[in-house]
């Protein structure tokens, strides 16, 4: 009877207490980078992912 009555005692919790915290969560911009010890790879691989991430943006958007 008490569930005909739109009484949901489950999921209660998904809204108030996710599994990660705010403070916790990070871009994935988390890699220590030194331009000293960087190569001609390292360059170009850098220079690919910010491409790829003007990309992606720009794909979000629209």
């Amino acid at each position: 009877m008490g569930r005909s009555r739109g009484q949901k005692a489950r999921d209660k919790n998904k809204s108030k207490m996710p599994q990660v915290p705010k403070t916790m969560k990070s871009d994935g911009h988390d890699v220590e980078f030194s331009a000293e010890f960087a190569d001609h790879e390292d360059l170009e691989a850098q220079a690919r992912a910010e491409a790829a991430g003007i990309r992606q943006s720009k794909r979000r958007k629209s």
